[in-house]
């Protein structure tokens, strides 16, 4: 089998077989493909697209290039949930312990964020001692005791589509769904999960700019799970401003709680009720969706929600009692508030500048490198189609340094007030089955 034939294949529009994708990622892993042919079979794959088939081939042959997460002692139906990313996103800390407390196990493979806030790992870091650093069998232990813990990314986990993404971000091939729906699923399905739950963003916060584009990403990602034998369904939810009001670290461990309390941002709640009644499902724990709406709307009000949050911090280490004090999660020394300038109704919100702003602060990476201010954030307000009168608050800026100058400029520029009332914008688009 040769490379140069493969492209040749790929380039005239043919569909590659299983045994010529497991050729072709082996060798570029193990380095007997070069760059430049990889290249040039990106490009014939930009072009030319990929079949389902080759699609869900390539997915696998990415989850064997390194280690695969082995869940088969926890017992019951793993469910998983995954968002394409997006500002204010604290769904993960809220599904956690809301499906967990209905007794669907969640063992969660989170990782630590690039850009506007931290990932899931640092926000949970917010918590005095918490930690993801335990062995496997005792995060299996945890999950079979107390149906959620959350772990570091394994280093070798999907070296063939790190090697793969790298290579992409310089030859202009990362804008292609098959790619990038492959590069997604590849992780999920290492993970171990049995069943997968996608939150597919769009909007102006969110990779896919477009409701189009979204739900051909969304269809994807869920044709490839299914093919490869993992229950899947996508949920395609609004990204065009922040998710809740909260976007920071602490602050948004802080709106989780909460959440999970029932007093949480109503677009944050449902989107939240809305991914976890289908995690509920997929976990075989309600025969509809009503009925598993339903458990976990109770979870909330009982307090189990609260409570398996509370277990769930303390069993990795964290200061549970920031669940009834989150006084104890790090403050910021500053608050300054963001005035109106004149009456009306916001009218855009645009989520990534806004992210962007938050950065500013300290709450997000710029670089892989840099340090995370798990204190300092922004919370919002108002949010679209709300009235605003002049002098009131838009934002609360949450800073460590006193001149937040340029990022009041950058807030300013990018929430914008019409004199003219605007509809609140669709939360959730489409899900999407099969």
């Amino acid at each position: 089998m040769r490379m140069v034939d493969l492209i040749e294949k790929k380039r005239d529009g043919l569909e590659l077989s299983a045994e010529e994708i497991k050729f072709i990622i082996a060798g570029f892993t193990n380095g007997s493909i070069p760059d430049y042919q990889m290249s040039a079979l990106s490009m014939a794959i930009f072009f030319k697209g990929m079949t389902e088939k080759e699609r869900a081939d390539l997915t696998m042959a990415m989850v064997e290039s390194g280690d695969q997460i082995d869940l088969s002692a926890i017992e019951g139906i793993k469910v998983d949930k995954h968002s394409t990313g997006g500002v204010g996103d604290t769904t993960t800390l809220v599904l956690g312990p809301l499906v967990a407390a209905v007794g669907v196990p969640v063992a969660k493979m989170s990782g630590r964020g690039l850009g506007h806030t931290g990932g899931t790992i640092d926000k949970l870091e917010s918590v005095s001692g918490f930690h993801v650093e335990i062995e496997k069998e005792q995060f299996i232990d945890l999950v079979n005791q107390n149906k959620l813990a959350v772990i570091g990314q394994s280093g070798n986990l999907t070296p063939a589509d790190k090697k793969l993404y790298a290579l992409r971000d310089v030859t202009a091939t990362v804008d292609n769904i098959a790619l990038i729906a492959s590069s997604i699923m590849s992780k999920k399905i290492a993970a171990g999960a049995d069943a997968i739950v996608l939150d597919v963003k769009t909007g102006a916060g969110a990779f896919m700019k477009t409701l189009e584009d979204s739900e051909e990403l969304a269809r994807a990602m869920v044709n490839i799970g299914n093919n490869v034998g993992r229950n899947t369904m996508a949920v395609i939810s609004d990204m065009s401003q922040p998710l809740g009001y909260a976007i920071g670290n602490a602050l948004e461990v802080e709106e989780a709680i909460n959440t999970l309390k029932g007093e949480g941002p109503q677009d944050l709640t449902e989107l939240s009720l809305t991914l976890g009644s289908h995690m509920v499902l997929l976990g075989k724990k309600a025969k509809s969706l009503t009925e598993a709406r339903s458990l976990l709307e109770q979870s909330i009000q009982d307090g189990s929600a609260l409570r398996a949050f509370k277990v769930f911090l303390e069993a990795q280490g964290g200061d549970a009692a920031v669940v009834d004090d989150p006084s104890r999660l790090p403050q910021a020394k500053f608050t300054f508030e963001l005035q109106a300038k004149q009456d009306g109704f916001v009218s855009e919100i645009v989520a990534d500048e806004v992210g962007t702003a938050a950065m500013l602060l300290g709450a997000g990476r710029a670089t892989k490198d840099s340090v995370i201010d798990l204190a300092v954030g922004l919370v919002l307000r108002k949010k679209i189609g709300d009235e605003v009168k002049a002098g009131e608050s838009l934002v609360t800026i949450y800073s460590n340094f006193e001149n937040v100058e340029e990022v009041k400029e950058k807030l300013y520029q990018n929430i914008l007030v019409s004199s003219e009332r605007v509809e609140k914008p669709t939360l959730i688009y489409k899900e999407i089955m099969a």
